[in-house]
Formats: structure tokens, C-alpha cells, sequence
């Protein structure tokens, strides 16, 4: 696309006229319809206006300077450069604080980057963690049949409100190709109605303020909510992408259940370690 065709685009996602964008960004509505038409080139200062008024995200805020051919002015890269070290520190001491509950930092896709001990500890409880293979993606986790689906009480409410949430939390609130090839998988899954991959035919399905993560264990039920961490005004395209997500107890039950799961996996994983130690003599 042109720069008049993106930033046509764009205005068309966030439904806003060349009128509002003209009283949001400064820049007049004349200049915006030259721009969109072609007869007008705008400079780098007037697309970065417009850019941050229609809140684009900066991968696509490149896109759109690199159409008008400028230089991209956001870095890409990925979490584990050295210039995003500050960010990836201050997110493994935010998965340890999370201790002893479950935390995961994940990219715009759902791919599981890092996470603490007391996910994995967690997740073994109900199924073979480790055997599970890629992708290492959250929503697979869930919706696939061979991983934590049938251990998932009131799996299809869950479900509907995760859907939910790839389309609202978006980076920037743009589904693009690669989260509609996420969903496409998704609804790839026995079980999953194809209507879900249209947002609008979720509109009318309501879901509680917070559904939470059900997991039963032996006839009882461990129930987490989800506080979700993003950096505050990034500077780079990795570094908008990342969230950090935690688990926490809904109630005081689950805060004890939790702990006597966990106390229980403890012992079980001391005791498989002095069976090996003893075997190595």
C-alpha cells in the first residue's frame, strides 16, 4: 500500500473521519484528504502526528514512514537484544515477585518467552508439561485436547472470553494476519465452533466481569484470575509486544489447595531425586 492507502486504512480501523483526525492530530482535514488522494507528500513530522492520533501500532508506524520513504524510526529487533536488558530484567524480578504463583511473559501471538518456576510446577500437576512440544503458546495450552483442555472446568465460557481477548488486547487493537492465523488454529480444535473466528457474532455472548481458570484436581477446583503487566510507553516494537501475565487465587480455597498441590509436587520431585541419587551409588 501507499501511504495514502495505510493511512486511509487506518482511519477506516479506528472509524474515524478526516475531520476528527484533523481536531486529534493538528493537522488539517484538507492535508489529510491530499495525503489519502496522492497530491499531497507529507512529511515525517505529519505522519508521526498522525500515526500516534490514530494510535497505530510502531510496527505499522515503520510501515507507514518507510511508504512515504523515510527511515523506519522504531527498532525492532527482539526482547533478548541488548538494548531491551533494562525491560527483561525488570520482568524476571517481576516472575520471581509472582512467586508462588504462576507467571508468564508472552509476545502479541500468546508464545510463551519466559516464565516462572510455579507455572510449569503448576501445569505438570494435571498433564506432562514437558511432552507437549511446540507451539509454546498459551491459548494452545488450553484449547488443544491433548493438553490442559480436559482439565478445565467450564472450558467453553473460558474459551469464548479468551477469544474475546485476541481480538480486544491486540497490539494497538489490529487483528493482522499472523493473530488470524493464530485463531484459524485455534478453531482448528475439536469442540470449537467456526462461528468464534467472527468477533461480532461474540458481541452478544456475555461472560462474567472475570472468567477465570478453572483447573480440577481430584474432585476439587483451583480458580485463577489474570492481572496482565505491558510496558509503558515503549520505545521499541518488542518492547510494545511484550506482556507479562500472572495467575492469582480467586479465592482463599484455591489459595489453599494451591499450596498443598504445590507442597505435594515438592515432595514428589525430593523423593524422584534421592531415587535417582541412589541409583548412581
Amino acid at each position: 500500500m501507499g501511504t495514502g492507502e495505510l493511512l486511509r486504512y487506518w482511519r477506516d480501523v479506528r472509524r474515524c473521519t478526516q475531520l476528527n483526525l484533523s481536531l486529534m492530530s493538528g493537522v488539517s482535514q484538507r492535508h489529510i484528504s491530499f495525503i489519502e488522494s496522492g497530491r499531497s507528500s507529507p512529511s515525517r513530522h505529519t505522519l508521526l502526528d498522525l500515526a500516534e492520533s490514530l494510535d497505530i501500532p510502531l510496527r505499522d508506524r515503520n510501515s507507514l514512514l518507510l511508504s512515504a520513504g523515510f527511515a523506519p524510526m522504531y527498532p525492532e529487533g527482539t526482547w533478548e537484544d541488548e538494548d531491551m536488558m533494562g525491560v527483561t530484567t525488570a520482568l524476571k524480578r517481576m516472575l520471581h515477585y509472582a512467586e508462588p504463583y504462576p507467571a508468564v511473559v508472552m509476545d502479541r501471538y500468546w508464545n510463551v518467552l519466559m516464565t516462572n518456576d510455579a507455572l510449569p510446577r503448576l501445569f505438570n500437576c494435571f498433564t506432562n508439561a514437558s511432552a507437549w512440544g511446540e507451539p509454546h503458546n498459551i491459548l494452545h495450552a488450553i484449547f488443544d485436547p491433548a493438553r490442559l483442555r480436559p482439565h478445565i472446568a467450564g472450558w467453553n465460557d473460558l474459551a469464548i472470553s479468551l477469544i474475546q481477548r485476541v481480538y480486544r488486547e491486540a497490539v494497538g487493537r489490529h487483528v493482522d494476519e499472523q493473530t488470524l492465523a493464530l485463531l484459524e488454529s485455534l478453531l482448528g480444535y475439536p469442540g470449537v465452533p467456526a462461528e468464534w473466528k467472527n468477533p461480532r457474532g461474540l458481541e452478544s455472548v456475555m461472560t462474567s466481569p472475570v472468567v477465570p481458570l478453572a483447573l480440577t484436581k481430584d474432585g476439587r477446583t483451583l480458580r485463577f484470575f489474570s492481572m496482565v503487566t505491558t510496558v509503558g510507553t515503549p520505545q521499541t516494537v518488542a518492547g510494545q509486544e511484550l506482556r507479562l501475565e500472572c495467575m492469582l487465587p480467586v479465592d482463599a480455597e484455591t489459595e489453599r489447595l494451591h499450596r498443598a498441590l504445590m507442597e505435594r509436587e515438592l515432595s514428589a520431585r525430593g523423593s524422584q531425586n534421592e531415587t535417582i541419587g541412589s541409583g548412581r551409588k
